[in-house]
C-alpha cells in the first residue's frame, strides 16, 4: 500500500473529483472557500467544522455539505479517516444552497467505499462518471437539517456543553449544571432552546449518538459503547440508538 501525506487540497472537479485520506488527532485544517460544492464525510470519528463563524460537527452516517464559495476550516481531536467529495459549480445548481447537514445513504457510503478501494479521484471511465452522476444525485435527495449537534458560545451554556462533549457519558442533571455554572435550571433550559434549538436532554441524547457512531466504528463491543456513554445496561443504550437511528449498533456496524 502506498504511504502519502493526506492532501489538503483535492483535484478540481471535472464534474466531480474524490479523496479519501487519515487524519491524526490534532490536525488543523486552515479556513478556506473554494469555487465549487463539497461534500465532507467521515468514514470513522468525527471533525469538527468552522463554517463562517457557525460551528458543526460531523460523525459518521452525517455529512456536511457546502456550496460554492464557503469559508471553512477543519480541527480533528481524534485520528480519523474522511472522505470528501468535490462538485462542480454547475452541477449545484439543484443542490442545497445553504450548508447543511446531511443524512447519507448506504448507496452514497457504498460509492465512496468504492471509489476509495480503487483509489479512483477523477472519474474518467463511462462507468465511473454514471456512478458520480448517481452520488451526486444521492447528495441532492438526501434528508438535511442545518446542524446535527449544534454549539454555542453562549458564556452559561458553551462551558456545560464542552464538557460534556469531553465527557458524553456525564450523568449530571440540568438542574446540576446549572448549579455549577452559577444559574437556574430555568436560565440553562432557555438558553438550550434559544441558542440550539433544542432541549437539553434531546441534545444530549444526540452527542451520545455522535459518540456511540465513532465507537461502533472503532470496533467497540456494545456493552462497554453503554458504559462510556453512561447507561447502566446494553439495553437502555441499544433502546435509545435504536430510536434515534432505526436500527440496531450491531446492524449499524
Amino acid at each position: 500500500m502506498r504511504n502519502r501525506l493526506p492532501r489538503i487540497q483535492g483535484d478540481p472537479p471535472n464534474p466531480v473529483s474524490f479523496r479519501t485520506e487519515n487524519y491524526k488527532g490534532g490536525t488543523i485544517i486552515p479556513k478556506k472557500s473554494q469555487p465549487w460544492g463539497e461534500l465532507n464525510y467521515a468514514i470513522t470519528g468525527v471533525a469538527e467544522f468552522d463554517i463562517e463563524g457557525v460551528r458543526y460537527l460531523s460523525p459518521p452516517h452525517y455529512a456536511i455539505w457546502l456550496p460554492p464559495e464557503t469559508m471553512h476550516g477543519v480541527g480533528m481531536q481524534h485520528d480519523l479517516r474522511y472522505a470528501t467529495v468535490y462538485v462542480e459549480r454547475a452541477l449545484c445548481a439543484n443542490l442545497p444552497a445553504q450548508t447543511s447537514t446531511l443524512s447519507i445513504s448506504p448507496l452514497l457510503k457504498a460509492i465512496l467505499a468504492d471509489f476509495a478501494a480503487r483509489d479512483v479521484t477523477m472519474p474518467e471511465t463511462a462507468e465511473d462518471l454514471r456512478l458520480a452522476q448517481v452520488l451526486v444525485d444521492q447528495i441532492r435527495l438526501a434528508p438535511r437539517c442545518e446542524s446535527y449537534l449544534p454549539l454555542s458560545d453562549d458564556a452559561l451554556l458553551g462551558p456545560v456543553l464542552a464538557a460534556l462533549q469531553a465527557d458524553p457519558g456525564d450523568r449530571h442533571s440540568l438542574s446540576e449544571w446549572a448549579r455549577r455554572v452559577g444559574t437556574t435550571e430555568r436560565t440553562l433550559s432557555r438558553r438550550c432552546q434559544d441558542d440550539l434549538g433544542l432541549s437539553f436532554n434531546e441534545w444530549r441524547q444526540r452527542l451520545k449518538l455522535v459518540a456511540a457512531l465513532s465507537l461502533i466504528e472503532a470496533g467497540e463491543p456494545v456493552q462497554r459503547i453503554a458504559s462510556r456513554l453512561g447507561y447502566s445496561n446494553a439495553s437502555a443504550f441499544i433502546a435509545m440508538f435504536r430510536r434515534l437511528t432505526g436500527t440496531s449498533p450491531t446492524q449499524m456496524r
